[in-house]
C-alpha cells in the first residue's frame, strides 16, 4: 500500500520498494545473513512490477545493503549495527546533545550545581505526605505488595485522574486512562503505537530535548516549526504540514518546555483545524499541569480526544522515583496501547500507582502544590533579576512552572558558557539541545528552583567574562 500511495512515476516506485527493504532490516525483521522476499512475492506485496523490483533490488546491491546468490536469491549483508542515539541525525558536540545535558544532570555528585535540570531540588518534594503514603501501603495486602497490577491500571487512581482531567475541561472516563510508569513511558509507549520507521514528526522549535531523542530512537523524521509566547508559528505550521504531512505532532500546551509560554485558545482552534486536514494525530504532553496558577486551554478539551493523545505524570510534582504517568486517549486507541504495554513491560507499576493515590487523594497535596506554586513564583522572580545583572534577558515573563527561557549577551554561543561552567560543577542547557534547527544558539534554559545558589550566578558570570574577553581578543 506503501507504493502504491506515493507512486506517481517508476522511479518514486523504486525508491518506495528500496525503503520497504531498509524498514524491515532497521526493525530487525530482516536479519544479517536473511533472505528476502522473491522478486515476484514482493511485486505483488507492493503492488509494482516484477522489472521495479528487480531494480530496487539491485540499487540496494550496488548500495552494498544487500547481496545477490546466482540461483538462490537475495540476502541481507553484513551486521546490522546496534542503535546509536548519538550517531542518529547529526553528530553535535557532547556539550549541546540533549543526552548529554541529561547524563550530566543525572549522574553529577550532590556537589553540582543543576539549574540545567528539569526537576526540583529534592528538599521541595512532599517527602511527609510520601512517607504516609508508603507507611499506608506496609499496611495494605500481599497483593498490593507482591503481584502485577493490571494492564489499564489501579482503578481507583484511573478514577481520580478522570476527575482531575475534568477540571481542566477534558472528559476522559477511567475506561480512557491507561496508566504508565512516567510521563516518558507514555511517549515511548505512542511512539511505538502510530510510529513505523521513516514516518515523519512534527516538533516545536525549540521543545523538551528528550523529544528529539525518543524520536530518533524510533528512527523518525523529525521537522520543527518556531514556537511564538502564544503557540506555534501558525502561518509556519500550514506550511509545514500540508509539506511533510507528518504523522504526529508532540507539544505542551499549558506551560511550554523549555520557553514557559502558554497555547492561546486562537492559536489552539487554528491547529486543530490543521490538524483535521491534514489527518494529523497530536500529542499533548502536560506534565507541568499542577503547576499552573490558572488552567490554561487543552487541546485535548476542544478536541474531545478525537484526534488529541492527552499524557501526565507526576515526576515533577510528587516524586521521580516513585515513577507513575498516564495516557489519556479514545477507546479504541486505549485498547492497543493496553496489547503494547502487555508486550513491553507486561504489568504496571501497582506500586508506584497505589502510592500515587494515596498521597493525590491526601488533602495535604493541594497544599504542597499551592505552596510550591508560590515559591516558584518567588524563585522565578528572583532569578530573572539576578540573570537581568549579567545582561541575560529572559525571553518572556512565564505565567507558572519552573523555566526561564533566557537570551544571553550578544555574541555569545551558549554551548561554550555551559562548557566553561561545567569546568566548575554547574551544568547548564544550552539553547541548542531544544532547536532541531540550531537556531537557539544564544538562547539557555534555567530551572529557577534550581538557581538560588550564589554560586551558580558567580560561575555563570566568570563564564560570560571568559567568552566575552575571547571574543573580544578574536575580532582585535
Amino acid at each position: 500500500m506503501g507504493a502504491t500511495a506515493t507512486s506517481a512515476g517508476g522511479g518514486t516506485r523504486i525508491t518506495a520498494v528500496m525503503n520497504a527493504i531498509r524498514q524491515r532490516i532497521a526493525n530487525r525483521s530482516l536479519t544479517p545473513g536473511g533472505k528476502l522476499p522473491s522478486v515476484r512475492a514482493f511485486a505483488t506485496t507492493m503492488q509494482v512490477s516484477t522489472s521495479t523490483v528487480v531494480d530496487a533490488y539491485e540499487r540496494l546491491v550496488a548500495e552494498g545493503v544487500i547481496a545477490s546468490r546466482p540461483g538462490s536469491g537475495f540476502y541481507v549483508s553484513g551486521q546490522v549495527a546496534p542503535l546509536a542515539l548519538a550517531e542518529i541525525g547529526p553528530r553535535l558536540d557532547r556539550a549541546i546533545d540533549p543526552l548529554w545535558v541529561s547524563r550530566q544532570s543525572l549522574e553529577s555528585s550532590d556537589r553540582t550545581l543543576k539549574p540545567g535540570c528539569g526537576w526540583l531540588p529534592p528538599s521541595w518534594m512532599p517527602e511527609a505526605a510520601l512517607r504516609r503514603g508508603l507507611r499506608g501501603l506496609s499496611r495494605a495486602g500481599d497483593a498490593a505488595l507482591t503481584d502485577y497490577g493490571t494492564p489499564l491500571g489501579f482503578p481507583p487512581l484511573r478514577q481520580l485522574l478522570a476527575r482531575r482531567m475534568m477540571e481542566r475541561g477534558i472528559e476522559a472516563p477511567p475506561n480512557w486512562i491507561m496508566l504508565t510508569e512516567s510521563g516518558t513511558q507514555a511517549i515511548d509507549l505512542l511512539f511505538r503505537f502510530f510510529l513505523e520507521t521513516g514516518d515523519t514528526v512534527l516538533v516545536d522549535d525549540p521543545c523538551y530535548f528528550n523529544f528529539h531523542a525518543l524520536l530518533r530512537a524510533h528512527r523518525a523524521r523529525i521537522v520543527s516549526v518556531p514556537y511564538t509566547p502564544t503557540g506555534p508559528d501558525i502561518e509556519a505550521f500550514a506550511q509545514v504540514v500540508a509539506e511533510h504531512r507528518p504523522r504526529l505532532y508532540i507539544t505542551n500546551s499549558a506551560i511550554h518546555n523549555p520557553t514557559g509560554a502558554v497555547l492561546s485558545p486562537v492559536v489552539a482552534h487554528r491547529v486543530l483545524k490543521l490538524a483535521d486536514q491534514f489527518d494529523l494525530t497530536i500529542v499533548e504532553d502536560d506534565i507541568f499541569a499542577d503547576f499552573e496558577h490558572t488552567p490554561a486551554p487543552r487541546l485535548a478539551a476542544f478536541d474531545g480526544l478525537s484526534r488529541v493523545v492527552h499524557i501526565g505524570s507526576f515526576s515533577k510534582t510528587l516524586s521521580a522515583s516513585a515513577r507513575c504517568g498516564f495516557i489519556a486517549a479514545r477507546p479504541e486507541w486505549i485498547d492497543g496501547l493496553v496489547d503494547l504495554k502487555i508486550a513491553t513491560s507486561f504489568g504496571g507499576g501497582r506500586l508506584s500507582a497505589e502510592l500515587t493515590y494515596n498521597v493525590l487523594r491526601d488533602g495535604g497535596y493541594r497544599k504542597h502544590m499551592e505552596g510550591l506554586r508560590a515559591r516558584l513564583s518567588r524563585a522565578m522572580a528572583e532569578t530573572g533579576s539576578r540573570l537581568r545583572k549579567l545582561g541575560i534577558e529572559p525571553w518572556l515573563e512565564p505565567q507558572s512552572g519552573m523555566f526561564l527561557w533566557c537570551r544571553l549577551p550578544s555574541g555569545l554561543d551558549a554551548a561554550d558558557v555551559a562548557r566553561e561552567a561545567l569546568a566548575e560543577n554547574v551544568v547548564l542547557a544550552p539553547g541548542n539541545a531544544f532547536s532541531l534547527s540550531q537556531s537557539a544558539q544564544e538562547f539557555m534554559r534555567f530551572n529557577v528552583s534550581q538557581c538560588l545558589d550564589d554560586r551558580m550566578f558567580e560561575t555563570l558570570g566568570r563564564a560570560i567574562d571568559r567568552r566575552t574577553s575571547r571574543a573580544s581578543l578574536a575580532r582585535a
